[in-house]
């Protein structure tokens, strides 16, 4: 990655508080809007969007607003925020960011267990898979309802609720394979990466097990190649790259990371590309189409001026990467 020719390669945005949740908008009209969330020490934390009008053609930097708050710092942005015990859906419009609804499984009281990530199934943008630290994993259903005045009334209910690991359940998501709409994979502190289907909830997969029964805190599918995913685990250098139709053993292991890695991100484009991003300021971006054989090196590294805490690929524009540390946030062509 350069800052050389006619187009600048980085833009910069520094928040008055530290960036961790992060991720772009999926609208094909509003190609380069971020959601930000913050991650403060106190009952006021925010949510947001920040932009550029078109960073390609070099107009301005990226700016921001951020009328939205949550009283918990959010952990996930996938359009909406993620936040501890419930999940708060948020509408960001031109002008505001409002909270639409907030789903919480437990009727009996306004406390549940921390939620640890979400995912919207993008075959059917009314389900909506939740993770906990009570060794569940939650299907909702999510309806609008009446239209008043100019607010779409949205509600959700419980579809399913499944006990998916032995231990705390840390991501979910859900894989394009077979129609894109029922099967999901989750990861947690048992060490494991499971493989579930809607339609036959009454047995899962086991995909892998970490030899040391580390802790896996992220899963992430390959966007072109419903076969492959990656995770990896706590406090690791490396992310391992997995075959479904292989389960247990690893098809590649990217270890060129020198600190713990914190974010992955598989090209919305390719499905031999990968950005990884880690705690040694580095943001590495992988060639994997040589698979089964070794991956010795990435193709493409920046170094940033902080731990990078967490890494999106954009999916409306395949040649712009976003990181964030500290209270930056990056946008960078590759």
């Amino acid at each position: 990655m350069s800052l050389h020719g006619k187009r600048k390669e980085i833009y910069k945005y520094e928040a008055p508080w530290t960036v961790y949740a992060m991720n772009w908008s999926v609208r094909p009209d509003k190609r380069f809007r971020l959601a930000l969330g913050s991650f403060v020490e106190e009952y006021n934390n925010k949510v947001g969007r920040a932009g550029a009008r078109n960073p390609a053609g070099g107009e301005r930097a990226p700016g921001a607003s951020f009328p939205g708050r949550s009283p918990d710092p959010s952990t996930l942005l996938r359009t909406c925020l993620s936040a501890p015990g419930a999940v708060p859906l948020c509408l960001v419009g031109e002008t505001e960011t409002r909270l639409e609804c907030l789903l919480n499984n437990n009727k009996n009281s306004d406390f549940c267990a921390p939620l640890t990530s979400f995912d919207w199934n993008e075959v059917d943008p009314y389900l909506l898979g939740t993770s906990s630290i009570d060794t569940t994993c939650t299907i909702w259903g999510l309806e609008t309802g009446q239209v008043l005045g100019r607010v779409n009334l949205v509600s959700g209910h419980v579809k399913t609720q499944l006990i998916a690991h032995d231990k705390e359940v840390y991501d979910i998501a859900f894989s394009r394979a077979g129609g894109g709409r029922d099967m999901f994979a989750s990861v947690g502190a048992d060490g494991s990466v499971r493989m579930f289907d809607l339609r036959h909830l009454e047995h899962s997969t086991i995909i892998y097990e970490d030899p040391q029964h580390h802790p896996l805190l992220r899963l992430c599918w390959n966007k072109q190649d419903p076969n492959y995913l990656a995770t990896m685990a706590m406090d690791g250098m490396e992310v391992v790259i997995l075959d479904v139709r292989v389960p247990c053993t690893p098809v590649a292991r990217l270890n060129n990371h020198r600190a713990c890695v914190n974010g992955i991100a598989w090209a919305p484009h390719s499905s031999c590309h990968i950005c990884t991003a880690a705690d040694d300021h580095q943001a590495l971006i992988w060639d994997i189409q040589q698979m089964p054989r070794a991956i010795e090196d990435p193709i493409l590294a920046y170094t940033a001026e902080g731990e990078i805490n967490n890494v999106q690929w954009a999916s409306t524009q395949p040649d712009w990467i976003a990181i964030c540390y500290n209270n930056c946030l990056e946008i960078l062509r590759v």
